[in-house]
């Protein structure tokens, strides 16, 4: 459905048109979001930023994950993970995600807080929303920061998500909702883990 993520990125601008000019700012989940976000904002005239969410593993299986938490500590928790984890595991698992939220806004913002949000139409942006943690909590913490209006834009996501996701923001603006969707990639001939590095290298262009 898409070549990479630049395809994406500017199909999903596309779509988002009606956001040019506005007072509104975008804001890219790392790592695979960035990219997504660059094509974005450039084409919607509007600056660029990161929101860094990190997903909360668990301890035997870190590519699983029980929710989420974003860098200004909102949480997300999926309601069974009790089931498996005790509160001192959630609470120590937080307080390392937080941590390395904490280093990631070093690379990613050089340490700077996010732009203020206040008042501001909010498009979070990534290149697909699968279980929907980091995007849950990114649309809490733009909440916290009294956003006037959240948008999340994405190439891809489920059905059901996409229904979930449009009870918690404003607007979800996703181009492809695959019947039998089971990763981010398969909608992506091109598909890599993003690196800090070249993650980087958009946020640079952008002015970052």
């Amino acid at each position: 459905m898409f070549a990479d993520r630049k395809d994406a990125g500017l199909k999903l601008a596309a779509a988002l048109q009606k956001f040019k000019g506005e007072n509104a700012l975008v804001l890219a989940i790392p790592k695979g979001g960035v990219e997504v976000g660059f094509y974005v904002a450039q084409e919607l005239e509007l600056p660029l930023s990161v929101v860094v969410a990190r997903k909360l593993p668990y301890p035997d299986n870190p590519e699983a994950g029980f929710g989420a938490v974003a860098e200004d500590g909102s949480t997300f928790i999926f309601e069974d993970a009790v089931r498996w984890l005790t509160q001192d595991d959630i609470g120590k698992i937080k307080r390392q995600q937080i941590a390395e939220a904490g280093r990631r806004v070093e690379v990613f913002r050089a340490g700077r807080p996010l732009p203020p949000l206040n008042g501001k139409t909010v498009i979070l942006v990534d290149d697909g929303i699968a279980m929907g943690s980091t995007m849950r909590v990114s649309i809490k913490l733009c909440r916290h920061k009294q956003a006037a209006r959240v948008i999340v834009a994405a190439p891809v996501s489920g059905r059901e998500m996409v229904r979930e996701i449009s009870r918690l923001a404003d607007e979800a603006v996703i181009l492809e909702t695959p019947p039998f969707f089971q990763a981010v990639a398969q909608v992506y001939g091109r598909w890599y883990d993003v690196s800090d590095e070249e993650a980087a290298i958009f946020l640079k262009k952008a002015g970052l």
